[in-house]
């Protein structure tokens, strides 16, 4: 079931918790899904969004005119709007993920004490995930597979931009899996676009959500840590850098620093900043800057990087905190690797950064004293991404430091539990 478009407080609060004591339900039966009915009902998904591709079309097509009358930003509609190639590699997305292996049940130890006992670690499913998200419509693919995958019921709750779109790619995906006899209330979505029913979800619907997934900007993700009553995986802000070392190749912090600022903006592995080492100015600064500028790339700059083209603005200091999601790039020099570090530790979200460097001894420092989710060397920040680790799918990146860190994968939304044997064993 799902709640309705418009209903009064107390009708929505009573559908809000008949969702969520439909979602336990099915959690239970999904637990003791074996791997092959979770693999061929999700295959059975993915043929069924591309069978729905001009439903999903029509569907995207209210949701982008709507947001253009709302005067939304170029960024915000590269994120919303589809196409049919965005849905078959939503399908393949979901193919993707019903091939990897199964998360649950897998041995991650296991060992035996000296008396007799066997103890394992084992995977298991969290239960019901509550997946709160924004404007982009494939999340409701990606969060459908993954929580399947890893034997869990969903609750989902789409901004009011992309409902339309969310809406259709979930008929398609819950007929699938219902036609494969799966609960038809595993994945779930909330209907109306009234924002109490995300203020039902964090409290938790009365126990019966285990966790829950924001996915958006920043506002959204302060208000779910700041109420929800439940663990959140979650990160606030992708504020990504890119800092290009004294002994790089120049050829090679072009095409990372452009793919990683430019392939996609609106992404949140789009670097954000970029960092020049002191003793590489002459050799680096000017030409990244302006084949930025170049890019149409709007550049903000300390004075060295004013000083090489007068087409770069001025830097301020809310600048090398700010996540833009745009075609905006901030620029500082830094003096070397300690620079670049005490840099990203001081304004960094903690999300992806990234070194190009040829010296050995810089890269591995970076790697090692950078404290984010995703570090990289000489590689785009833009593969801050779950399906680019060959997880499928991903329903974000986690910045916390518990439970799970980087892209939330199946096996992210997994738990353990712990299994002992014995044979008349008694604790003395």
């Amino acid at each position: 079931m799902s709640a309705p478009l418009t209903a009064s407080t107390d009708t929505l609060a009573a559908d809000m918790r008949a969702m969520g004591i439909a979602a336990r339900q099915a959690a239970r039966a999904l637990m003791f899904l074996s791997p092959t009915a979770k693999t061929n009902a999700l295959h059975a998904a993915a043929a069924a969004v591309r069978a729905a591709t001009d439903r999903i079309l029509a569907a995207n097509k209210k949701d982008v005119e709507g947001a253009r009358a709302h005067g939304a930003t170029p960024a915000f509609v590269d994120r919303l709007a589809l196409s049919p190639k965005a849905i078959d590699a939503m399908a393949h997305g979901i193919d993707v993920v019903a091939d990897i292996d199964d998360p649950v049940g897998a041995v991650e130890a296991e060992w035996t004490r000296p008396n007799g006992l066997k103890i394992a670690r084992i995977r298991v499913p969290i239960g019901v995930v509550g997946i709160i998200y924004e404007s982009r419509p494939n999340v409701t693919a990606d969060a459908a597979a993954l929580s399947i995958k890893a034997g869990n019921a969903a609750i989902l709750r789409c901004g009011s931009e992309a409902l339309h779109s969310a809406v259709a790619i979930h008929e398609a995906i819950s007929s699938a899996l219902a036609a494969s006899n799966l609960p038809r209330e595993s994945i779930q979505i909330v209907h109306t676009p009234d924002r109490a029913a995300v203020g039902h979800m964090l409290a938790g619907l009365d126990g019966s959500i285990d966790v829950i997934v924001p996915r958006g900007g920043k506002s959204l993700v302060g208000r779910v840590q700041k109420e929800a009553r439940v663990p959140v995986l979650a990160h606030l802000d992708g504020n990504c850098h890119v800092y290009v070392d004294a002994s790089a190749d120049i050829e090679k912090a072009k095409h990372i620093v452009l793919n990683a600022k430019m392939r996609r903006v609106s992404v949140c592995g789009a670097a954000e900043k970029l960092l020049v080492d002191r003793a590489g100015v002459d050799k680096f600064l000017k030409p990244l800057v302006q084949m930025l500028l170049d890019a149409n790339c709007e550049i903000r700059g300390d004075a060295p990087t004013q000083a090489v083209d007068s087409r770069v603005k001025s830097a301020t200091e809310d600048d090398w905190y700010t996540e833009y999601l745009d075609a905006i790039m901030a620029v500082r020099v830094v003096d070397g690797v300690s620079g670049a570090i005490a840099h990203i530790a001081k304004y960094g979200s903690a999300h992806t950064d990234a070194i190009v460097a040829e010296d050995a001894s810089a890269i591995d420092r970076f790697l090692k004293e950078v404290d984010s989710a995703i570090v990289l060397a000489n590689a785009s920040t833009q593969f801050a991404d779950g399906a680019e680790f060959g997880f499928g799918a991903e329903i974000g990146i986690a910045t916390g430091r518990l439970h799970a860190r980087g892209p939330v994968g199946a096996r992210e939304l997994t738990t353990t539990k712990y299994v002992v044997r014995g044979d008349g064993q008694i604790r003395p």
